[in-house]
């Protein structure tokens, strides 16, 4: 009797023991990143996407087997932005990197489920989307910088490039928002003796009427501000410079990649590794408002000489040799 009741006992500890065993074996919860992005996702992806991803990589993230990224793209089209977010959030996401341009849907889709932001677009202490640099609190946390503090370098360097240049054409749209833009290329215009002209582009039919204007103003160089517009709207620009032999700058890598002349701004694979590098610690446990907002360390010159070729242009030896990178096919 003795022997059976621990035969017994043995078989229920078994019995109880066997869920438990089963539990242990069941994979952890996947954690689930939402990227929210107002352009169309390339395939293959953009330079900034490789290198988030990749930078994932390194952390020790492999997509599909211990995360998943839940991607929501707005197509160029920003109204579908709040929408697409409150998607993600309704997903139950473990954190969402809000791309440029789509921080503020991301802010008013939630204010719980943590935000990684590659760059916040304007001061984020000054705007009061975080309480300071160094403790953010909130739920949102990344790398701050603004086109501002680039503008009035981007005309030295086109001056800079071609000393003769006096009138500047300048391709903008203030409703994204590029006041301190503005102000500091027209300091910058000061200081260099160049006279800009505005051409604003708010809606896809500005853009005939901008071309028409350097048309007929025939300015000696062109700088574009970054927008979802301009960026949309990035072929014709060049095409349009390319015929008219106009000296081009620009803030993003990939404009000069896709044809224009020169561009100067903040690595934009820098601060997508780095957003990586925010998500990672998020889904280890710490909480975004106790992550230093940072801000980037580094910038980009870079030229493409086929494109000089082609508008007829030959750039000083030793402004080319200072390029971080050189487009030469």
């Amino acid at each position: 009797m003795i022997r059976r009741g621990l035969g017994l006992l043995v078989l229920a500890l078994v019995a109880l023991a066997a869920p438990l065993a089963a539990d242990s074996q069941r994979p952890a919860k996947m954690p689930r990143v939402g990227y929210l992005v107002v352009t169309p996702l390339a395939d293959p992806p953009s330079a900034e996407r490789q290198a988030f991803l990749q930078r994932l990589r390194e952390l020790g993230y492999e997509e599909g087997q211990n995360i998943t990224i839940v991607y929501r793209a707005a197509n160029w089209n920003r109204e579908l932005l709040p929408d697409l977010a409150e998607q993600l959030v309704d997903l139950k996401v473990d954190v969402i990197v809000a791309v440029p341009g789509t921080v503020d849907a991301a802010r008013q889709a939630t204010k719980t489920i943590p935000i990684v932001a590659p760059s916040f677009g304007s001061d984020p202490v000054q705007t009061g989307v975080v309480a300071s640099f160094a403790r953010p609190g909130g739920n949102i946390t990344g790398l701050a910088w603004t086109p501002a503090e680039v503008a009035g370098k981007q005309l030295a360097l086109l001056r800079e490039a071609f000393p003769k240049i006096s009138r500047v054409a300048v391709l903008r749209d203030p409703t994204a928002g590029d006041t301190l833009e503005w102000q500091e290329i027209r300091a910058a215009a000061r200081t260099l003796g160049v006279t800009l002209q505005s051409l604003e582009v708010r809606d896809p039919k500005d853009f005939p009427p901008a071309f028409s204007a350097m048309t007929q103003r025939r300015p000696d160089g062109l700088v574009t501000f970054v927008t979802p517009l301009t960026t949309a709207f990035r072929p014709l620009i060049v095409e349009f410079a390319t015929k008219h032999r106009l000296p081009t700058m620009f803030g993003l890598k990939a404009d000069v990649e896709a044809g224009g002349l020169m561009s100067y701004s903040v690595s934009a694979t820098d601060v997508f590794r780095r957003a990586a590098w925010y998500v990672d610690r998020i889904l280890k446990g710490a909480r975004p408002g106790d992550l230093p907002v940072e801000q980037p360390t580094r910038f980009e010159l870079v030229i493409n000489l086929k494109t000089a070729r082609a508008l007829g242009l030959t750039l000083p030896p030793s402004f080319v040799i200072r390029a971080d990178t050189v487009i030469d096919p």
